[in-house]
Parts: structure tokens; sequence; C-alpha cells
């Protein structure tokens, strides 16, 4: 009979270029084995593959690998096509499953994780929101311009994956503020206001005291700016792999959100053969 400790190891490559950040780790059972989050000069397509080589050699080589995880978007519409097609290049090439997941719910935790502190703190302020509140609701930001950003909602899961109240889209902050507020008054009714609002990522141009304004005494606010580390892709695809629940090489494809402005101005123009994805 073979023993626990002679189980192969199952160790999952990810990686996420939706930001600009360029995150890849390779994660084992919930922990970090060798991780890189390059920040600076977006410049994904130049610096991923070595920066993949690089991981994997430093974690033992990608035949220790049992699947890939990649971060779909939204974000960068050139970056994150960066990233879904080196994965499904990767696994097509060294035949292995591979696993999309919300580039948003990974900035959710991460940001989350950085703000409570450690994962311990953050694992203990999810799990008792106290009475007369739910627990922490978490808003990554990924500026889209024009006042809008990419954006969705998700309820603090003390050390598991945040729980998702709303869809990734691109919105009018503006207009997601206001139905922030309106979501909270609903929740306070079910006893289920949440204690703090946590805004995370790119918060610079989203998360100031003007712009959330209207939310003001409906919850206690808390910006915390935060670049995705590769990690949080990492946990999350875990999950899909061990359930099964990967995606066909061939399909899989990024979560744009929102055309791109080239491809919207072409449909403005009257244009053919671009179609809304």
């Amino acid at each position: 009979m073979t023993s626990a400790k002679e189980q192969p190891r199952k160790r999952f490559l990810a990686l996420d270029t939706a930001t600009a950040t360029l995150g890849v780790a390779v994660t084992e059972s919930g922990r970090v084995v060798h991780e890189i989050n390059a920040s600076g000069e977006r410049n994904h397509s130049v610096h991923l593959l070595p920066i993949i080589g690089e991981a994997l050699q430093r974690s033992g080589g990608a035949e220790m690998l049992k699947g890939i995880t990649v971060g779909v978007g939204p974000g960068s519409y050139t970056g994150t096509r960066i990233a879904v097609t080196a994965a499904k290049s990767l696994a097509w090439s060294w035949k292995l499953p591979v696993a999309g997941v919300s580039t948003l719910q990974a900035l959710a935790w991460g940001g989350w994780n950085a703000g409570a502190g450690s994962p311990e703190d953050a694992a203990s302020l999810g799990a008792r929101p106290g009475e007369g509140f739910g627990p922490d609701w978490i808003v990554p930001l990924l500026d889209a311009r024009r006042g809008q950003a990419y954006t969705a909602l998700f309820a603090a899961q003390g050390g598991e994956a945040p729980r998702r109240l709303a869809s990734d889209r691109v919105r009018l902050m503006a207009d997601w503020v206001g139905a922030l507020a309106e979501r909270i008054e609903a929740a306070k009714a079910q006893g289920e206001c949440p204690r703090r609002l946590w805004f995370v990522g790119e918060t610079a141009v989203h998360g100031g005291a003007e712009s959330l304004k209207p939310l003001e005494g409906a919850a206690e606010l808390r910006a915390q700016p935060y670049e995705l580390e590769g990690r949080w892709i990492g946990f999350l695809g875990e999950a899909r792999h061990a359930s099964g629940d990967t995606d066909d090489v061939h399909s899989l494809i990024p979560n744009y959100t929102q055309l791109a402005e080239a491809e919207a101005n072409l449909l403005k123009a009257g244009k053919g053969g671009v179609k809304s994805r």
C-alpha cells in the first residue's frame, strides 16, 4: 500500500498577464513552491516565457506539473491574450489540463489578505463577522479609463476563496458606487450588512474619498492598493483542477467583458467582420 508520503505531488503552474504585474507561480496543495511577480514596464510578451522557465527550473521542472492555471481577465486586452495563449500552448504541448480563473477574484483574494494582515488574521476576520453583520465585502478594481473600472463584488470567506456576489464587468464607477450603496441597504434589512467594504487593486483612481463618498456611513471603508500575485491565481486553479472542472484547451478564451476600443470603432464605422465577444 502506498503511504501518504509516497503519493505523487500535484504541482500546478499558474500565470496571469491581465494587469500591470506579470505573475507566475508554482503551487502545491495550497502552498507556494516558487513565485515570480514582475511589475513595472508592461512588456509581458517579452518576459513571460523566460519567467516561466525560471520558475519551473527552481521548482523541479515541467515534469512535476499536473496542470496549468491562467487568469482570463478581465483586464488589459493584449495582456490577457498573452497569458491565455501561452497557457493553452503549454497545456497542449505537455498534454496537461488547463483551467481559466477570474483575474478579479484572484485580485480580491490577494488584496483582502494583504489588507487584513497575515492569512491567519484574514481567516479570523472572515470567520467572525460579528452580530448583525455579514462577512466583509471585497471590490477589486482595475482602471478601464474614462471613469470606468473592471470590477466585481465578493464576500470574504476566511481562509477560502472569496464568494462571488456580482459578476466580472467593466462598470462606470459612479454608477457602481451607487449600486453598492443600494446593495448594502438591502443587506441591512436581512442582517447581512458587511462591517467592512474593501476596495483593492488599482485604488489610486477610483478608491479615493471623493469617489466613494456615496458609501460614507454605509460600512467601514477600506482602500488597499495591491498588485496581483501569481499565487492567488494558483490557489483558485487548484480547486478547479481538484474537482476535474477544467477547460477545453482549444476553446478557452479571455474574458474581455467588452470590445476592444479599436474593434468598437470599427463597428461604429459600419465595417463588418468584427464580432462581439
